[in-house]
Parts: C-alpha cells; sequence; structure tokens
C-alpha cells in the first residue's frame, strides 16, 4: 500500500475508542511516526502511560458533550468503536455495557463536533460485509452475521450512512475477520471490495488508519481489508 502523505508535519490525531484491540494498535502506528494522539475511552487512562506522546480523555462516546471536548483542536480522528462483549451473550441477552448503537451514535457525535470545529478528516473502522460489500461475503460469514452479529451489523450500516453524509473527508476502512497476530503485515487494501486472505490483523488494520489519517489516497471511499498485502 503506497501513499503520499499531505505533509510531512506532526499531526494531533484523536482516536475514539481507543482501550479496544484495534484501537491500541493505531495509538502505538501514530506514536512510531511522531504523532501527538488523544486516546479517547471510558477508561483511558492507562494509555498515557505508554508514551509522552499520548494524553488520555476518558470519555464515552455517545456522551455529544464529552466527545464535542475531545475533538476540538485536532487534525483528523480516527473511531475503532465496538462491542468486545461476547457476541452470543449479546444477540440473546443485550449489552451489559456497551449500548447496541455505539458505533453509530459515537460516530454522529464525533461528525457534529467535527463539523462545529472545523475538523476534516475522518477515518472509520467499519466490517467488510456492511455497505459496498455487502454481497460479497461468503455463504458462512453471512450465516454468522444473521445469526450472532445482526444488532451489531445494522449499526454499522447506519453508521457507514452517517460518515457518507458527513461531509468530512471521510475513509472507511472495512477489514476482514481480525486477528490478534502480533506481526505487522501490510494490508492488502481495495476500494473495490477485492479479498485475498480472510485474515487480517489488528495491528495490520491499524497500519492502514493511521496512514489514512495523513493521506488523500482514499478519501471518500470505501476500503475494504484483508490479508496478503505486499
Amino acid at each position: 500500500m503506497t501513499t503520499e502523505k499531505d505533509t510531512e508535519k506532526t499531526q494531533k490525531i484523536l482516536v475514539v475508542g481507543a482501550t479496544g484491540g484495534t484501537g491500541r494498535a493505531t495509538i502505538e502506528a501514530l506514536v512510531r511516526e511522531g504523532h501527538r494522539v488523544t486516546a479517547f475511552s471510558r477508561n483511558a487512562d492507562a494509555l498515557a502511560e505508554t508514551s509522552v506522546l499520548v494524553t488520555a480523555f476518558n470519555g464515552d462516546a455517545t456522551n455529544s458533550a464529552d466527545v464535542d471536548r475531545a475533538v476540538a483542536g485536532h487534525d483528523a480522528v480516527i473511531v475503532t468503536l465496538g462491542i468486545a462483549e461476547n457476541p452470543l451473550r449479546v444477540r440473546l441477552f443485550g449489552t451489559a455495557r456497551t449500548p447496541l448503537d455505539v458505533r453509530s451514535a459515537g460516530t454522529r457525535n464525533v461528525i457534529a463536533a467535527m463539523q462545529k470545529h472545523g475538523v476534516g478528516r475522518l477515518v472509520v473502522q467499519s466490517s467488510f460485509g456492511v455497505g459496498e460489500t455487502r454481497d460479497k461475503l461468503r455463504w458462512l460469514d453471512s450465516l454468522f452475521f444473521n445469526l450472532l452479529l445482526k444488532p451489531q451489523i445494522a449499526d454499522t450500516e447506519v453508521q457507514e450512512i452517517e460518515v457518507r453524509e458527513s461531509g468530512t473527508d471521510w475513509v472507511l476502512a472495512q477489514p476482514v475477520h481480525l486477528t490478534d497476530d502480533e506481526t505487522e503485515e501490510m494490508p492488502f487494501a481495495s476500494a473495490e471490495g477485492e479479498v485475498r486472505e480472510w485474515k487480517i490483523s489488528r495491528k495490520g488494520v491499524a497500519h492502514f488508519l493511521a496512514q489514512a489519517a495523513q493521506t488523500r489516497d482514499y478519501v471518500g471511499r470505501s476500503v475494504a481489508l484483508s490479508g496478503g498485502g505486499a
């Protein structure tokens, strides 16, 4: 994945959903490049200890006032919101800690704050099988979505609509099955929804998210991310 950076200057980037696996990996990727990062999460304090370049911001993405305060003064926002609870439990009993609409509600708040404060670049982690890639799922994955992830996928569909209509310089990242592989593989990124391998590490996704916040390569595009990149 080759990129052309908008600028070589250090940027200030907000990561919303910072304590999730992909959020943490994205912060690491941004810090390696020397950017200043604000880690936004309900329990972000521990992340401030990872680098002097990281500032913790404890807040709730579904609380518009929290998000408004966090967004001000940043060059870009990366959203990695999701539900970490067991998907079977969520399907049967609902969520215990995180609102089921956290993706759409949180992203809606981010967009409103970006519009208010004049922040232009928005990068959002979505999911392969949503929006433009809805018809590209393998039958087994489609069955899994319908049986276990239907509420979360429905909310992700709403999230993507919010992003597309935001008026920002947006990028939607749609990774296939995520792994915790420590190998920082370069993802195969396709704006046409092509897939090489049906697994991708969170670190690989984080690499793409960090780059997308700094370049114009995929602005206004939905990008499928899979393993097997160069």
